[in-house]
């Protein structure tokens, strides 16, 4: 009888779709699990065996950056920034810290250590790095990459990035990333003598998975639809909170006008001098300090575009497991082939539209022995079919399970960090809005003086 293939998506999925605002107990102590069986039983190949730490022993910092000039690949000259990387042992005798290695590395640098982790790590949602030009701009920013307050701004967001990696349970002992931190001479040569662009699934084949894979996880759909709804919505903020950065800055600064015009006018006037003179220095004030304020704005902006980059690390982990999927279902297919070729030989039943059929008529029956050769050949690759699929199996299943509790862990981070931002925000407005109110109060009681 004629075997049907495997059926993938009843061999790959262990469990029932989950909401993904409420992550279930059986998620969570996953994750507990895999942070603690890696920090119980040492890292694998590519991490680090005896240099594991965390920041608990550590403290890394991006100290500071410089602009240099140097020769590119093509040797043309081209203008860069250097970020230096200080890390600080905290384990010392007297309790105090000290500094064990400072380097200095480049943007690109940065780029190459996470376009490594992403290989390496497909199940992981690894952190995004800072943009690197700068995007959601409003009219008083620059959106050059050299501009001194967009580099420290980046500058905050590769030491963050850092940080993010140094404190994940399982990229924190990777030994790539340590080297990062330490050797500052011949490390891009030992990032790329581990081959992992070789190991780089292509843009291509992960488009052709997306679109040819027949049974996907219904978990990892709703996750992308996630991630996508996440991208947007942030967008959407960030744009809203740049129209309305420019809006504030032009009603702040319209406020100097109005210092100006009483600084002027008490010029003129003898009695009510005084009085004028002082509204309009609170004026200006109250213009001056709108800077101060659209720079600590800026600072929660970053935060929220470090979760719109975060969208497309999430995206990335649902890329790898339709590639997986569809590497599974093709395996299995594969394999239905060889079990219907091997049974038609062995019965003698041959099909009129199909290639065995239109070569018995092109060249005749085969020989008796050139069949049991064939029914042979099949069967070896029949049972080295079996053997890939059920491995293939089995790593989907590892790969759903970690990359799930790896998810849960972003979420959870996502949500705490969000909170934090939004409400220090929320804050921030209402102190710009006391001061605002302490300003016009203060230049009331200077013209009630009058």
């Amino acid at each position: 009888m004629e075997q049907a293939a495997p059926d993938p998506e009843r061999l790959w999925q262990p469990a029932p779709l989950e909401p993904l605002s409420h992550p279930d107990a059986g998620l969570e102590s996953m994750v507990g699990e895999e942070t603690k069986g890696a920090r119980d039983e040492g890292p694998g190949d590519g991490t680090m065996t005896e240099n594991n730490f965390s920041l608990k022993k550590i403290e890394i910092s991006v100290s500071e950056a410089e602009k240099r000039t140097g020769r590119n690949a093509m040797n043309m000259q081209e203008t860069y920034t250097a970020y230096l990387i200080e890390t600080r042992s905290v384990e010392h005798n007297d309790g105090q810290s000290v500094l064990t290695d400072s380097l200095w590395r480049r943007y690109s640098e940065f780029e190459l250590l996470r376009n490594y982790l992403l290989v390496y790590y497909p199940h992981i949602v690894v952190p995004p790095l800072p943009e690197k030009r700068a995007e959601f701009v409003w009219h008083k920013l620059s959106a050059d990459n050299m501009d001194p307050d967009f580099v420290e701004r980046r500058r905050i967001g590769l030491e963050n990035f850092l940080l993010r990696v140094a404190s994940h349970p399982i990229l924190c002992r990777d030994k790539i990333f340590y080297l990062f931190l330490t050797q500052e001479g011949n490390w891009k040569e030992t990032v790329n003598e581990t081959g992992f662009q070789l190991k780089a699934d292509s843009r291509l084949k992960a488009l052709n998975a997306t679109f040819r894979v027949k049974n996907p996880d219904k978990r990892f759909i709703e996750l992308k639809h996630y991630s996508d709804e996440l991208q947007s919505v942030i967008s959407h903020l960030l744009r809203v909170r740049a129209r309305v950065a420019d809006r504030l800055y032009g009603v702040y600064k319209v406020h100097g006008n109005y210092g100006r015009v009483f600084s002027e006018w008490s010029a003129i006037e003898k009695e009510m001098g005084d009085g004028l003179q002082s509204a309009g220095h609170h004026m200006d004030v109250y213009a001056s300090s709108i800077d101060d304020i659209l720079e600590d704005e800026e600072h929660y902006a970053d935060q929220l575009k470090e979760y719109l980059f975060y969208a497309e690390a999430l995206r990335a982990v649902c890329r790898k497991h339709e590639l997986m999927q569809y590497d599974l279902e093709m395996a299995a297919q594969d394999l239905a082939s060889k079990k219907q070729q091997c049974e038609e030989l062995a019965t003698g039943t041959v099909r009129t539209f199909s290639l065995k059929g239109m070569t018995t008529k092109l060249f005749g029956q085969e020989t008796p022995e050139q069949r049991e050769a064939r029914i042979k050949m099949l069967e070896e690759q029949i049972k080295e079919g079996e053997q890939q699929l059920k491995s293939k199996n089995l790593e989907g299943r590892e790969f759903v399970r970690n990359a799930w509790a790896d998810i849960e862990r972003f979420k959870e981070q996502k949500n705490h960090d969000l909170k934090e931002a939004l409400i220090s925000y929320a804050v921030m407005q209402i102190s710009m809005c006391k001061k605002g109110i302490q300003v016009w109060t203060n230049a009331k009681e200077c013209f009630s003086k009058m």
